[in-house]
């Protein structure tokens, strides 16, 4: 299916192209970028309602500033398709997020336009920030710098940060708030009501409309709109109780304002050029602006997957049998399950409820389950918190998230042995999302942690005993549950829970010769690629090892004193991981065999579906066979007569 770009953006091929067309063509050229954005996504897939939100706000910003000599850093970068058509990427936008295509987000690599690479949340005041405060140092005072934070960002403490530090520089730093009560799923916390007072303060508001007709009147430019705005500053606090928050930084504070009003936000941005130092601009934007059903369901359409743009139905696989259920799902409900016969048990997430589908806990009992907002460091202290109070809590965090909160599971956690429950979802390859996203250095950066118990399910059954095991008084240390985006196993899932001994392994196949130790899902690849070989008279062992921390010393001494040639398979880095382990095993008990160890290489893998990256990397069934096939020192073609 050919998709045409209207025919004001077909001619848009940089941002000096965008500057030629007339200030009464803006309209019509946001309208036509929206609409390009509507056809390419449907048909292509990708993050949906962000960037139709800020489709006005992207085509003033690059009609005003001087890209790329002026910097723009998008915050996470889900917003950041109209961006990318805008700046010479139109033609490719239809390998979005696509393996080998371009990145779902702003990428150095990929554009001069794309100052800065993100993927994570809240980072763009501080990058934009060191931008600035470089230029300054350079002498490049006439740089600009403007940082496009959503208000879901802004409840994660690096922002906060940022701002305390941004107020007391004099670089040239425009900080813009794009205001639509959203992340993924709705904000919380007390940021968003002040921000809902802000943008609801009659009195205010009355204040700054009547203000803005009058000096409309007078002749001449005696008073410019930025004098304009510098008045109204300077009066906020006397008219709304909580609008001094930004100012109370030292931040120039602007707003809030139409964030769909293309000649109003040129008009604005251009006087902000004009003002030196640190300011802050708060635009109130709809999330799915313009495709009427995301902006009903904000969340269900921040990245829908394929659909029908006239009807607006998602596609969904239509399978003849049932189908295994994703791991999330099985956390979601299994934690339910567990308590309602355990009080103790509480769950709380990040910014993630419908990610890491604690939604069910939280709609069914909204007393335990809690989303913390976009804070993965308060998210595990607070757990911590709970923990000390003998509450038994599953912190819910992606695994590349929980990167961001390292220092609080080993101060706050590990160093008092609190018995938190980490449950890394979206461990290992994640697919289209790319290095960002990926899950790679969970195993790495929690089994050097002293008291960490660190775990993987090779299946759903396995995540429901790992989660009962968690919740027992015998569990009391921290304890890592990771498990993979995506379908587990089987099924019928629902099978009764048990207790799984901390540190304890399994046998699933004896064997000759070569042993497989598996940790977590991979187990799966590994049992498909012995059966591939089985024709063939091999006949390898399969050991499901589920705990990386402790390891299984008993079934390890089984293995080595029987297997003189072991393949380890894992879906997070070779660097420290669970081959590592084995091989750190095999050294202190003076073993000697031939290892090969299968899992993420040191690099990072870039974004593709998830069978394209488990090809590339080598962990999917065929690579695991040929490597069986290696070891046994078996050429493939003796079979082939």
């Amino acid at each position: 299916m050919e998709i045409t770009p209207g025919p004001l953006l077909q001619n848009i091929n940089s941002p000096a192209d965008l500057k030629k067309l007339s200030r009464g063509e803006l309209h019509e050229l946001s309208d036509e970028l929206r609409q390009y954005i509507v056809d390419v996504v449907s048909v292509h897939g990708g993050h949906f309602g962000a960037s139709l939100g800020v489709v006005e706000l992207t085509v003033a910003l690059h009609y005003v500033f001087n890209t790329p000599y002026d910097q723009l850093v998008w915050d996470v970068g889900h917003q950041a398709y109209g961006h990318k058509i805008l700046t010479g990427r139109k033609e490719q936008f239809i390998t979005n997020r696509k393996y080998k295509g371009l990145s779902g987000f702003p990428k150095r690599s990929e554009s001069e336009y794309d100052s800065f690479g993100v993927g994570h949340s809240s980072t763009s005041i501080s990058a934009a920030l060191g931008m600035a405060m470089a230029s300054h140092y350079k002498g490049e005072l006439d740089r600009q710098h403007v940082a496009i934070i959503g208000d879901g960002a802004m409840t994660a403490g690096q922002a906060f940060e940022a701002l305390n530090h941004a107020g007391i520089e004099k670089s040239n730093l425009l900080i813009i708030l794009n205001d639509n009560c959203m992340s993924i799923d709705p904000n919380v916390g007390a940021l968003k009501e002040y921000l809902t007072d802000i943008t609801t303060s009659q009195t205010y508001n009355k204040f700054r409309d009547d203000f803005w007709k009058a000096l409309g009147k007078l002749p001449g430019k005696a008073f410019s709109r930025a004098m304009v705005s510098k008045v109204e500053a300077s009066l906020k606090g006397l008219l709304s109780k909580s609008s001094n928050l930004f100012e109370s930084l030292n931040l120039r504070y602007f707003g809030p304002i139409d964030g769909h009003n293309i000649n109003n936000l040129v008009d604005i941005l251009k006087d902000l050029k004009d003002i030196p130092g640190p300011k802050l601009l708060h635009i109130k934007t709809i999330k799915g602006k313009g495709y009427e059903l995301a902006e009903k369901d904000q969340t269900k359409w921040h990245a829908p997957g394929l659909f029908d743009k006239i009807s607006g139905e998602i596609y969904k696989k239509k399978f003849d049998i049932p189908q295994p259920p994703k791991y999330q799902d099985v956390f979601g409900h299994t934690i339910i399950e567990l308590a309602e016969k355990n009080d103790k048990i509480m769950g709380i997430t990040p910014a993630m409820p419908s990610g890491s589908s604690l939604k069910y806990m939280m709609e069914k009992m909204p007393d335990r389950a809690f989303d913390v907002g976009i804070c993965e460091q308060h998210s595990v202290t607070l757990s911590a918190g709970l923990a000390t109070q003998g509450m038994k809590v599953y912190c819910n965090i992606y695994s590349s998230f929980m990167q961001r909160a390292y220092d609080q599971v080993i101060h706050d956690v590990a160093i008092q042995n609190l018995p938190v429950v980490f449950c890394l979802d979206r461990a290992g390859l994640v697919g289209e999302d790319g290095p960002t996203h990926h899950g790679a250095y969970d195993i790495a950066y929690m089994r050097c942690i002293p008291n960490m118990i660190v775990s993987a399910p090779m299946n759903e059954s396995e995540l429901r005993n790992l989660m009962y095991t968690a919740q027992l008084e015998t569990t009391k240390s921290p304890l890592v549950i990771r498990y993979p985006r995506g379908q587990a196993v089987k099924a019928d899932w629902k099978t009764e829970m048990k207790e799984i001994k901390i540190g304890t392994g399994r046998k699933l196949k004896d064997g000759e010769e070569i042993a497989i130790l598996s940790f977590g899902h991979p187990g799966n690849f590994a049992a498909a690629a012995i059966r591939d070989v089985k024709a063939e008279g091999l006949n390898p062992a399969h050991y499901d090892i589920r705990f990386v921390k402790p390891l299984d010393e008993e079934l390890l001494h089984e293995v080595f004193k029987k297997y003189s040639k072991i393949i380890t398979l894992e879906d997070g880095t070779i660097v420290g991981g669970f081959g590592s382990a084995i091989l750190e095993f095999m050294n202190q008990h003076h073993y000697k065999a031939d290892i090969k160890m299968m899992g993420i290489p040191d690099r990072f893998i870039e974004h593709g579906t998830l069978k394209q990256l488990h090809e590339e990397i080598g962990i999917d069934a065929e690579h695991i066979a040929e490597e069986i096939r290696d070891m046994a020192k078996i050429e493939v073609n003796k079979f082939l007569v």
